[in-house]
Order: C-alpha cells, then sequence, then structure tokens
C-alpha cells in the first residue's frame, strides 16, 4: 500500500489551470483577466492576459500580456524565460528577461527607466538570487501533507521585474471559504503581504511610501489540482479611493497523469 502510495503521488504531480479574473476599486469593476497554467514533470508554463473595463475605460483603457516558462527539478519552479507587455492610450511597456538558475542572464526594459539621480540603483547583485513576477506567485506548499497550512505563506519572495528589485514579505493570517462561478470550492490560505523595496525605486514618491507603510494587503491561495503548488485566488489592496480587489470567477484545474502513471498504463 506504501509503495502504491508513492508511485500515485509521483504520477499525479502535473496539473492545469484556467482561471479568469475581475479587478474592481471600491466596489466598481476597472478590470478582467485570465491566466493559464501548466505544470508538468519536469516544465512549466504560465500565460496571464488583461484589459480595463467599466468606468475605467472612462480615464484610460489599457491591456497587457505577460508569460513565464521554466523548468520542475525536485518539486521546484525555476524560471528560464519571463516577458511582459502593457499597452496604454498613452505608453507602451515591454520586458523580457532570461533566467538561470534564479540570475537574470539577460533583460531588457523598453523604454527604460528615467534617470534620477533619487533613484536607487539597480546593481547586478539585485538579479541574483531572484524570480519573475510571474513564477514568483506559483508557490510550491513543503511537506508531503495537506497544502492548508501556515508554511503556504511563511516565505519572502524575491522578484526582480525587469524594472525594480523587491521583496514581498508573507504570513499566515488564517483559513477561510470561497466558491468560484466556475470551478474550485473550498478551503483557501489567506496570507498577509508586506512590500518591501530594495532597488530601482524612488523612495521618496507618494505611492511608494504608501504601499511600504502598507499592513493590510492580502493574498488568498488556492491550490492548483494534482500538485503541491497554490496560486493566487483574491488579492486586496487598500489604497485611498477605497479597497482594490481582485479575484478569481473561474478558477478550473485539473489533474494530469505523471510519467510514471503513464508508463504503467
Amino acid at each position: 500500500m506504501v509503495a502504491a502510495d508513492a508511485q500515485f503521488s509521483r504520477g499525479f504531480a502535473q496539473g492545469k489551470l484556467d482561471a479568469r479574473y475581475t479587478v474592481s476599486l471600491g466596489g466598481l469593476p476597472i478590470g478582467r483577466g485570465a491566466w493559464v497554467i501548466d505544470i508538468t514533470d519536469d516544465h512549466f508554463s504560465a500565460a496571464a492576459s488583461g484589459a480595463t473595463t467599466g468606468v475605467m475605460r472612462v480615464f484610460a483603457s489599457g491591456q497587457g500580456q505577460s508569460a513565464a516558462r521554466g523548468t520542475v527539478s525536485g518539486g521546484q519552479l525555476n524560471p528560464s524565460t519571463y516577458v511582459s507587455s502593457i499597452v496604454t492610450d498613452q505608453k507602451s511597456d515591454e520586458v523580457r528577461m532570461v533566467i538561470t538558475s534564479g540570475n537574470v542572464r539577460e533583460f531588457v526594459a523598453d523604454p527604460p527607466a528615467v534617470p534620477s539621480p533619487e533613484r536607487i540603483p539597480l546593481t547586478e547583485a539585485h538579479r541574483r538570487g531572484v524570480s519573475d513576477p510571474m513564477t514568483a506567485s506559483l508557490m510550491r506548499v513543503p511537506g508531503n501533507g495537506d497544502t492548508f497550512i501556515p508554511q503556504a505563506c511563511q516565505r519572502t519572495l524575491a522578484i526582480f521585474d525587469g524594472r525594480m528589485r523587491y521583496d514581498l514579505q508573507l504570513a499566515f493570517k488564517r483559513l477561510d471559504r470561497v466558491k468560484a462561478d466556475k470551478g474550485y470550492q473550498g478551503t483557501v490560505v489567506v496570507c498577509a503581504v508586506h512590500f518591501s523595496p530594495i532597488a530601482g525605486h524612488i523612495p521618496d514618491r507618494a505611492a511608494m511610501k504608501y504601499l511600504t507603510d502598507l499592513r493590510d494587503i492580502e493574498l488568498w491561495l488556492a491550490p492548483i489540482a494534482g500538485t503541491r503548488v497554490m496560486v493566487p485566488y483574491r488579492v486586496s489592496v487598500p489604497t485611498p479611493l477605497g479597497v482594490g480587489v481582485m479575484q478569481a470567477t473561474q478558477f478550473v484545474s485539473v489533474a494530469q497523469p505523471g510519467k510514471a502513471t503513464a508508463k504503467t498504463q
């Protein structure tokens, strides 16, 4: 029985997620997005897209896409490429990165950051031991048992997004329950999040000070079936205009047979 259980664990270490999100500010809809994730025994891919909707389009319209790819080794997700593109009425922004063993080997940010003596300079050291924003949001829970545990939150995410190096410090708050319009119904792990900028930013900017001082950001994590990876189901951020919320309306994940199971079959 133990051997069979081990075989099952190896055989179902893969999963796919097809999620849809809405974004609101102070209760008013301002955006929508989609996220597709595919995790296999040795590779993963994640792609997201979004656009402004509702009242936000009166003031500005925009859309964006981002994607990450990489390998899976020892249960850990290791990014190899990351791309992001955002286009609005006023400007466009594009980032491309190549990552090896947690170190950014190549990156392009277009347009480049506006030079400023007040900006904390980025160095090569800031591009070591980091993840891209997309891969960082795919959080593997350690161990072999239940994934709805405090350890799902207890971590610091070291992130480089092509323009800034920052940490997201997560801490366990509670367990909650959710019910998507389509897909997942069940337990989520709720984490407190603290944003800590390190380099590439201008510390005296009001928005940066506000984000750094926030202690009420919440991240709700739900599992991808067939894996020990949990991803954001809901994010809430207090703002001067009301609470900003991104929440899944569809969260459909499916476990996929791994190589061990496929060979047995």
